[in-house]
């Protein structure tokens, strides 16, 4: 299990996250909004695996993070310029995405 960050702050418009091995990261909330691990952006699959919902859109022009809220102790839903806001980045999806 991927431990939690010791710091998460905005630095300008990037969302910049300090992990406790040191290594940082920098995100563009355009970036981080693409990503968005919801089933309003990437859809859900039903048990027989087809995909329902989601939507192709994967640029948001001018979007930026507004703030953010922990989810338990696993991961963060980040509050977007355009509403966005059902997305939970875990701890290992943003490493992940980090990378």
């Amino acid at each position: 299990m991927t431990p939690p960050p010791e710091d998460i702050q905005l630095i300008g418009k990037e969302v910049a996250i300090r992990w406790p091995d040191g290594h940082e990261d920098y995100f563009d909330p355009e970036y981080l909004r693409a990503r968005s691990p919801s089933a309003e952006n990437i859809g859900e699959k039903d048990i027989f695996g087809v995909k329902h919902g989601g939507t192709d859109q994967r640029e948001f022009p001018g979007v930026i993070v507004k703030g953010w809220a922990f989810s338990g102790n696993y991961g963060v839903v980040f509050h977007f310029s355009d509403g966005h806001n059902t997305g939970i980045y875990t701890w290992e999806y943003l490493r992940k995405i980090g990378a």
